[in-house]
């Protein structure tokens, strides 16, 4: 009788072989979200005078062009999701036509289509789980729009108006538990226990404000403080959204960069099943690229523009934080849901107006001349 050795052997190598999964499926599928991410996703509000809704960024991807340095590097479309990560991150989503004027957008940059109603929108959320230790867990929460409407001045002038739009709110959980909560605000944001949260059963409620849908924790006039208060952000319970019923699901894990499938739910996670993860590696910018001053009407104050370059996207929003804030510098988690992180006021002045708020003032007023006798390229000299 010939030694069975050998033969088991082979099979055990044959074996070991058909379970190894490929890089493509590793990418594609590993664990599902944990219960919680979902029965705890926050419930959100966009405002009533909403008109730049959440977005698929399948569909934004369809309608914009890869350029680098002005340059078109493909045509309208040709960036996708699946290749998306091969492009550089000097490669900005470009909208065709100067869309990026309020005047000239379409109905994809508008995005229509992603109104919610009864609580869906057709725009499905991206839903980031990260591991941090044992015990720990943060959920990111991603919407997208394919337009930001950062804020009218005086009635005559706009600043931070770009096409591409990522904000998030992330919830730590300790144990299975909800412990605190971030909501991103224009680049800065704010954290708050779970507990002093307006709740909707369990879930926290948060508020999107118009146009520049920065994340709140109370409907109202936001303290969002430019220029001595010449731009706020506007709250109310407008249209109810429901993350949790249309979203495509992942894991990040921060040791080594990557990012796989958890699947999703809903229009997100049918299109998620023939999908790769790859995308959300990608550090491009997911709309134009910033205008000179003087070009296409464009105009800026110290270092706040009226048209700003397109974000960036999901994995460079420090998914990998040990504390609760974006910006873990000086970051206070508020027990009082009025409260608004220092973080976010101090960055807006800093960026428009320095220590200089009446001569920012000035300027401001000193643009809206200019605006309103019709002057549509020009350059304040500071």
């Amino acid at each position: 009788m010939p030694s069975l050795g050998p033969v088991l052997l082979h099979l055990l190598c044959l074996s070991t072989a058909a379970a190894r999964p490929s890089r493509r499926l590793l990418e594609r599928q590993t664990r599902s979200l944990p219960d919680y991410a979902i029965s705890y996703a926050p419930y959100t509000y966009l405002a009533s005078t909403e008109s730049w809704f959440p977005s698929d960024v399948t569909t934004h991807l369809q309608n914009t062009i890869p350029e680098v340095n002005g340059a078109p590097i493909g045509s309208v479309g040709s960036a996708t999701l699946a290749n998306l990560n091969g492009f550089g991150t000097n490669m900005s989503l470009t909208a065709p036509n100067m869309a990026i004027k309020p005047s000239n957008q379409p109905a994809w940059l508008t995005s229509e289509y992603g109104k919610p109603s009864g609580g869906l929108s057709a725009a499905p959320a991206t839903l980031v789980a990260v591991q941090k230790n044992a015990t720990t867990v943060d959920v990111f929460y991603f919407f997208f729009y394919s337009y930001n409407y950062g804020g009218n001045v005086l009635q005559f002038l706009n600043f931070d108006d770009h096409v591409g739009d990522w904000e998030h709110v992330m919830i730590r959980f300790v144990d299975s538990k909800p412990y605190a909560v971030y909501l991103s605000q224009h680049g800065a944001g704010s954290a708050y226990f779970y507990s002093v949260l307006e709740k909707n059963g369990q879930r926290p409620v948060t508020y999107v404000a118009h146009g520049g849908h920065a994340n709140y924790a109370t409907a109202g006039t936001q303290e969002y403080t430019i220029a001595a208060g010449l731009i706020t952000d506007t709250t109310d319970k407008g249209f109810a959204w429901d993350p949790a019923l249309n979203y495509r699901g992942y894991w990040y894990d921060p040791a080594s960069k990557t990012f796989t499938s958890a699947g999703g739910a809903g229009t997100g996670g049918a299109e998620q099943a023939t999908e790769t993860a790859t995308w959300l590696n990608w550090l491009g910018q997911w709309g134009d690229a910033q205008y000179p001053n003087g070009q296409n009407g464009q105009y800026c104050l110290f270092s706040e523009c009226h048209y700003a370059a397109g974000p960036t996207g999901p994995v460079d929003k420090n998914l990998g934080r040990a504390a609760v804030c974006e910006n873990e510098s000086k970051c206070t988690i508020f027990n009082n849901i009025d409260d608004l992180t220092e973080q976010t006021k101090r960055r807006r002045e800093a960026v428009m107006c320095g220590s200089g708020v009446d001569e920012c003032a000035a300027l401001v007023h000193l643009l809206a001349e200019k605006a309103e006798q019709g002057e549509d390229e020009y350059t304040v000299e500071l």
